[in-house]
């Protein structure tokens, strides 16, 4: 099993979004249609299904 890295604060609010706590768990892979998460204790993995926010691109005439 590859090394689980810290998640970042995005990735820490989706984690938290899907009813989990984010200082239990590592992340394993992130794309941009799903975020693979390993928990500390019990090394399971998820996978959490979200999207990135996305914002708006302000257009000047």
């Amino acid at each position: 099993m590859k090394n689980g890295k810290v998640p970042t604060l995005n990735q820490k609010k989706l984690i938290k979004s899907n009813g989990l706590d984010p200082e239990n768990h590592l992340v394993v892979k992130n794309t941009p249609e799903f975020l693979e998460i390993v928990s500390r204790t019990a090394l399971k993995k998820l996978n959490l299904n979200g999207k990135k926010p996305r914002t708006r691109k302000l257009y000047k005439d």
